[in-house]
Order: structure tokens, then C-alpha cells, then sequence
């Protein structure tokens, strides 16, 4: 490929890739950041390394609205192993406890299933990212360091049951952000009384995205010739990836303004949190908020 410009290049917007199984979150950021030869990249939504599924790509100023992607909905395909306990509650730790399950019939699983949708509460993992003083827990697991984590509040919005075979059940979960799908499974588990953990687990769903909109890496990579022509038509305009947010177009002095990090008048715009902004010329700035004399300040801007 040509490279003429050695810190990358200037590209903007969101590539939806099905992250392969056996992948942390970061190494598949960085195989498309440079695949894409990308000055600047980053993810929204990390995935464990055991997960497959949509890991939606930011590249250049759309790392600015990653944030606002982590606030919505996801759906998962899962399936759980009835019976064993594992240290990090999947199939890559080590087990803990077994216990019996075979006494367990479809109609009992079912309905512990089905007691947990709704909203709940999750103590979440020892392994996992989030912090204590500034300390990944994940680190502290490791170091057979655990530590007290209060609950926390999440919404199941449904649960399909989708069936049982030789100690594994197999779900298909739509739930809020901030939700741990293998809590979830031990949970289920410790409600049967023999404990669970994650054997599968596959994003198919974040916000209003698909997984059939997405691409794996493998197909990336064969669209990868000189002009990147191909590759970049594989990236989606940020705007489009936060259909739920409101627009508002700028006329050419609130453009003006708005750059310059002034605030401008709503114009009657309604109630909102953060408004999507176009300048003048109907392209994408970036996202704005109101004020507290009800105008609209910059939030993340495009400049």
C-alpha cells in the first residue's frame, strides 16, 4: 500500500467488525487501525477474548462519540455450562466447584431463566476492567486479590430460552449497558443450585446495529489494495451510528459560532440531552448540549 504520510491517515467514522474468538478487544483495535492505516483509533464496548460478535471500530474524530455508542442496548447469543464454577465465570479459568445437574429438567431451567429479566442487580466480576484505585480488578484477580463490589442496577429486557442439551443452556439475551452476561449465567446457575459458567458467548446486537452489517477481519484484509478504495467503503459515517440522538442544521453565523466554542440559540428545538450538529453545509460537527439559559454549547466537536 502507499503510505506517503508515516503518522497514517486522516480517516473518519466507524467500522463494524465481528471480532473473532481468541482476540482481545485491543489486538483487534490495532490489526484494523493499522490494516486501515489509521492515524487515530479506538472501541467502544470491549469484548472478552473468549466473545465473538460486533466490536464497532472509531477511527479519527469519531473516537470522540464513542461514549455516546456505550450508553445503549446490546443482545447476545450465549450458551452456559450447568454444573462447573470457573474462577473468572467462563471457559477460560480454571474451575473452582462442581456440583450436580443432572437431576435438572427443562421446564426448572426454564423458569429460573425467565426470574431474571427485568431490572436487577449484577455484583460485577473480579475479572473484569473496572477500576479500584485506579487498579484494573482483573489485575487484582490475577493476584488472588478480591475485593468488595457493591451492586449494581441493570435491565434484562428479555431473555429467549432457546433450549437444553447435556447440561448446557443456550439463551439469547437483549440487556442495558453495564450488563455482565457471564454474572448472568452464574447467577442462573446459583438459582438452580449447581453453579454455571460461559462456554459461547457472541454479540449480535449493540443499539440499532445488526450483525449482519458487520465484517471480520479476514474480509477486511482482502479488500486491502494500493488506494484503500475498497476498505474505506467499509466505514460508516459516525452520524449514522447515533440514529437515537437528535439532528439540528446550522445556518452559516451558529456554524461560525459553534466552531469557535460560543454557544447558539436552539431555535425551538425541544427537550434533549445532546443533539447531533450540522453546519451550514449539512455536514456532520459533532455533538452539542444545552445550556443552562437553554441555548446549545459544544459537547464533542469535529474540528
Amino acid at each position: 500500500m502507499s503510505r506517503r504520510n508515516p503518522k497514517g491517515r486522516d480517516i473518519n467514522g466507524i467500522v463494524l467488525l465481528d471480532k473473532d474468538t481468541g482476540l482481545s478487544s485491543n489486538a483487534a483495535l490495532q490489526k484494523v487501525k493499522r490494516l486501515f492505516f489509521a492515524k487515530k483509533a479506538g472501541h467502544t464496548g470491549a469484548l472478552d477474548p473468549l466473545a465473538s460478535g460486533i466490536l464497532p471500530i472509531c477511527l479519527g474524530q469519531a473516537t470522540k462519540v464513542a461514549g455516546f455508542l456505550l450508553d445503549d442496548d446490546k443482545r447476545y447469543f450465549v450458551r452456559g455450562q450447568l454444573g462447573q464454577m470457573t474462577d473468572t465465570g467462563d471457559a477460560e479459568g480454571e474451575t473452582i466447584k462442581t456440583q450436580p445437574f443432572e437431576h435438572l429438567i427443562d421446564e426448572e431451567i426454564r423458569t429460573a431463566v425467565n426470574q431474571f429479566v427485568g431490572d436487577i442487580e449484577q455484583i460485577p466480576p473480579m475479572y473484569s476492567a473496572l477500576k479500584k484505585d485506579g487498579q484494573p480488578l482483573y489485575k487484582l484477580a490475577r493476584q488472588g486479590i478480591e475485593i468488595d463490589r457493591p451492586p449494581r442496577p441493570v435491565t434484562i429486557h428479555h431473555i429467549d430460552y432457546l433450549g437444553y442439551e447435556n447440561g448446557v443452556v443456550s439463551l439469547e439475551v437483549a440487556c442495558s449497558k453495564g450488563t455482565y452476561i457471564r454474572t448472568l449465567i452464574e447467577d442462573i446457575g446459583n438459582k438452580l443450585g449447581c453453579g454455571a459458567h460461559v462456554i459461547e458467548l457472541r454479540r449480535t446486537g449493540f443499539a440499532h446495529i445488526d450483525i449482519t452489517q458487520t465484517i471480520k477481519f479476514a474480509d477486511l484484509e482482502n479488500l486491502a489494495i494500493d488506494d484503500y478504495q475498497l476498505l474505506d467503503e467499509k466505514i460508516f459515517a459516525t452520524q449514522d451510528m447515533l440514529p437515537s440522538i437528535d439532528s439540528l442544521y446550522l445556518d452559516e453565523q451558529q456554524t461560525i459560532d459553534i466552531k469557535y466554542g460560543r454557544s447558539i440559540t436552539s431555535n425551538g428545538q425541544g427537550s434533549f440531552e445532546v443533539i447531533k450538529l450540522f453546519d451550514n453545509h449539512k455536514q456532520f460537527l459533532g455533538i452539542g448540549e444545552p445550556d443552562e439559559d437553554g441555548s446549545i454549547k459544544p459537547k464533542r466537536l469535529f474540528i
